[in-house]
């Protein structure tokens, strides 16, 4: 006997199956692998020889910065700063402290780089930088020296902690110094500053705006050993690409443990990933993911662009952009996370792929391997010289690059920064074909080329946007000098 609803019999009924809220299921495996016979089959034109064709209405830019020439006055004290964090955060430090001790007529003492706990880098400053160049390019801007004098640490009794140290407020305008640390430094003639990171506005005047320039694009070149290991794996970068002439792409891939782990992005690692997620959850941020009333919801940080790209998800956009899989990458990351199961898709579509473990014998390696930064500094530099650079999750390291390959490419970035957003929207389509997913990818390509030229607006960073306080039009007219050019 059959049970009835309305006029059907309940046998009868439809039923209708949810669909999961978007992004809530991590879908890109399955595209890749209902697309990958269309992909392989896609002759197109390869991009890497027409990625860059937007030309910049304003002309090409070049780098102007002026070393002073006038001989600098008695100075009015030594400063000391720590600078803390990464291989770029401890650069922004550095060239801050510059800027700082510049407008101050003080005397820098080669900054001192603190040993943090993530990072477990004990490199000091020449281990990474070449710190001769360094004190020579600003000797007619800013007096530097190796260290405090000792008729100045008498005063102190030869113990640094004995000297005034300065808590200054995250993005403190440069008047502050002026007005606040500069008759300190009169009176003591010796202070700290510590923390440093970030703690110089991004805006200040046009004489302050120059230093940082001058630190930053010129006076801070890596140390020899970095620079002789860059310079030969960019060499065998570029052996790697002779179909391409010697053009090859780099891409910055953030795909490390605690960056998935931060995220609280879910991918398809079921209950093993969710218990390892959960454990560096805890060693890394303590009870912070686990407040009471703290709601995470994973789909919803994926639809906003805020989780990390797959390298899976790098393969399918670039290939999407149109370059093809003889195209040579060179791939800038820390240790991958589940770096054999992850790693697999993307080697499938760019067997030419190479890492600077890949490219550097282990002796080459073994002087930079234990240091973050120093290895940080080798893929920087290698990345610099691609023909294109791909930004995948943001941080200091791709804006400062952003901010370097301007000043080295006449204004242009040559940076594919996609809209993750939109990435997210495209990944999560269970019915998009290839021709349409490949034309969406082409628009967001010529976009990140359209956008490679950008002049600093307010409350942005000089050292990402050098243009134009660092840079000058070539022909230019007077409205496009450099601010501190006037």
């Amino acid at each position: 006997m059959l049970l009835y609803m309305g006029s059907l019999p309940l046998d009868a009924v439809p039923r209708i199956i949810a669909r999961r809220p978007p992004g809530s299921v991590y879908r890109s495996p399955q595209l890749y692998a209902r697309l990958r016979t269309d992909m392989d089959a896609d002759n197109s034109t390869d991009a890497l020889a027409t990625v860059w064709r937007h030309t910049y209405k304003g002309g090409t830019w070049r780098p102007c910065i002026k070393n002073g020439t006038n001989g600098l006055p008695e100075s009015n004290g030594y400063i000391y700063v720590e600078a803390n964090g990464g291989l770029n955060q401890q650069r922004t430090s550095i060239c801050n402290a510059v800027a700082i001790a510049g407008f101050l007529n003080a005397t820098l003492i080669i900054p001192n780089f603190h040993f943090h706990s993530i990072w477990r880098d004990p490199s000091k400053f020449s281990d990474i930088y070449d710190k001769d160049h360094f004190v020579q390019h600003l000797q007619n801007d800013v007096r530097v020296v190796d260290k405090i004098p000792d008729f100045i640490m008498e005063r102190f009794g030869h113990n640094l902690s004995n000297v005034f140290n300065f808590k200054i407020k995250a993005w403190a305008r440069i008047q502050y110094y002026k007005d606040v640390v500069l008759p300190k430094l009169i009176e003591e003639r010796f202070i700290r500053i510590s923390p440093f990171a970030n703690r110089l506005s991004f805006d200040a005047p046009p004489a302050v705006q120059r230093l940082r320039c001058l630190a930053n694009f010129e006076a801070l070149k890596f140390s020899k050993p970095i620079v002789s290991l860059s310079e030969t794996l960019v060499y065998r970068m570029r052996e790697k690409s002779f179909e391409s002439d010697g053009k090859y792409i780099s891409v910055h891939l953030r795909f490390e443990e605690d960056m998935v782990a931060f995220s609280c992005c879910v991918y398809d690692g079921g209950d093993e990933e969710k218990k390892e997620m959960d454990a560096a959850r805890e060693i890394g941020w303590r009870g912070k993911f686990t407040k009471r009333g703290r709601l995470i919801r994973p789909g919803v940080i994926r639809m906003n662009g805020k989780c990390p790209l797959t390298p899976l998800e790098v393969g399918l956009m670039l290939r999407g952009m149109g370059f093809s899989n003889k195209t040579a990458i060179f791939l800038a990351s820390g240790k991958i996370y589940r770096a054999e199961k992850n790693m697999a898709p993307l080697l499938e579509m760019f067997p030419l792929l190479q890492t600077k473990e890949t490219l550097a014998s282990e002796e080459e390696l073994a002087p930079f391997k234990n240091f973050s930064s120093r290895m940080a500094a080798i893929d920087y530099s290698v990345c610099a010289q691609s023909e294109a650079f791909v930004t995948t999750q943001g941080g200091n390291f791709p804006h400062f690059l952003m901010g370097h390959r301007r000043y080295l490419y006449g204004g242009h970035s040559k940076t594919i920064k996609p809209d993750k957003r939109r990435l997210a929207v495209l990944f999560d389509n269970p019915r998009i074909g290839w021709k349409s997913l490949k034309r969406h990818l082409l628009n967001m390509r010529a976009h990140s080329d359209i956008k490679g030229v950008e002049m600093k607006r307010p409350n942005e960073s000089i050292y990402t946007f050098p243009c134009p306080d660092c840079m000058c039009r070539l022909n230019r007219t007077e409205h496009s000098k450099p601010k501190h050019s006037r």
